[in-house]
């Protein structure tokens, strides 16, 4: 047998094995996303049938997404001291099998809006964790592409989820669209006992995923230039990116969109948002992270169709260029973070990251949601201007990174 063969053999079959991982990873989240995206396309309509206003929704999804987010400081700190990454991971799906449910039984928005936290705070608790376990099999099969098919995966779910509401609401013809609603909640609980059951066989299949990770030599400055300009770039993006529940609560106030057709308008969106995060993540591993400028361009145009055209042709289209940039942002934002760090401080990388990003779209959120009832032209000023002025930073984040170590 020639030298070298053995090596090669067992080269090959980590990246099998990465590979294998990546997809069980993509299939947990999956059944995850059926549940909290099927939730979050209703969310926007459900409080304005319990009572909300547009300032209060805006507030209310940047709310979720702050408290999702900033906890990530603490869950990636907690990640990377105690090495926890599964339990962390179990715990956070578990959250959604007691609260997407339980919106079914919120009797006003308050509660309503306290369950939507409780969501995001589920998904705090897993996050750094599980896209930490996910990075080490990424950095040896290719991040863009590993992160690509993971969110392809996941939006799989996330047009389950919505298309599955859709039916349960239809199942409801007779009882009112709050009544119609709340049975889709409830019926949300199957995709989430599946995610933790499947999770939980993750576990047992791949017990310790950092195994798979290549060796790499030690970068100078673990959260250095590049991570820190990529985090100032994408808080610009989060800053003027509009959050699903305004887009749905201006598509149903509008009339535009009928109210029971609203879930699969997102399914649709993220039916796109899939097969952006694929054409990304290749676009990632080939040209690296300066790809993500592009996608913020794309994202600065939806916001004037959506709430300025007029039309549903008009808000349709500005639907799907959110939803290629939030494929960007679900897939290759991550890829990034693990090029960028090294795999010892990568869930607190990933913590530091999305806490910013979170803060950042808290405000563009509450921001938007009062211009909204006051001025939607400056809406939209403000979200075009913010994601055009991230595009920059982005290129010089990517022109300070080498190939896969940070300089």
């Amino acid at each position: 047998m020639p030298s070298g063969a053995e090596p090669a053999r067992a080269d090959a079959d980590l990246v099998r094995r990465a590979r294998r991982f990546v997809v069980t990873m993509g299939v947990v989240a999956l059944f995850g996303d059926m549940t909290y995206e099927g939730a979050r396309g209703l969310v926007g309509p459900y409080l304005g049938l319990l009572g909300a206003s547009a300032t209060t929704v805006g507030i209310a999804a940047g709310a979720g997404e702050l408290a999702g987010y900033t906890l990530r400081l603490f869950t990636g700190w907690l990640a990377d001291r105690t090495r926890a990454h599964w339990p962390l991971t179990i715990l956070g799906y578990a959250v959604n099998l007691v609260v997407v449910p339980g919106l079914a039984l919120a009797g006003s928005w308050e509660v309503a809006v306290a369950l939507v936290i409780a969501e995001r705070v589920g998904k705090a608790i897993r996050s750094p964790a599980r896209s930490t376990l996910v990075s080490h099999a990424a950095r040896r099969a290719g991040e863009g592409r590993s992160f690509g098919l993971e969110e392809a995966l996941d939006q799989i779910g996330a047009v389950a989820g919505p298309v599955l509401t859709t039916l349960a609401i239809a199942a409801s013809p007779g009882s009112t669209p709050l009544g119609g609603y709340r049975l889709a909640f409830l019926v949300l609980a199957v995709p989430a006992l599946a995610t933790l059951v499947l999770v939980l066989a993750a576990r047992r299949a791949f017990p310790a995923p950092e195994e798979l990770e290549p060796p790499a030599p030690p970068l100078a400055a673990p959260l250095g230039a590049s991570f820190r300009l990529h985090v100032a770039a994408a808080a610009l993006v989060g800053l003027g990116f509009a959050d699903w529940a305004l887009i749905a609560f201006h598509a149903g106030r509008s009339g535009l969109v009928p109210l029971g057709l609203v879930p699969l308008l997102y399914a649709g969106a993220m039916a796109v948002d899939a097969v952006a995060a694929l054409a990304f993540g290749h676009a990632f591993d080939r040209h690296g992270p300066g790809v993500l400028a592009l996608s913020c361009v794309v994202g600065a145009g939806a916001a004037p169709l959506v709430f300025l055209g007029g039309s549903a042709a008009a808000l349709v289209a500005g639907a799907a260029l959110w939803a290629v940039a939030m494929g960007a942002q679900e897939s290759i934002y991550k890829a990034a973070v693990a090029r960028f760090v090294p795999a010892a401080e990568r869930a607190r990388a990933y913590g530091v990251f999305f806490a910013v990003f979170g803060v950042a779209w808290f405000v563009g959120s509450a921001a938007m949601g009062w211009l909204y009832d006051r001025s939607r032209p400056g809406m939209v000023i403000l979200a075009v201007a913010a994601q055009l002025a991230a595009a920059p930073v982005f290129l010089r984040a990517a022109r300070r990174s080498g190939p896969g170590v940070q300089r």
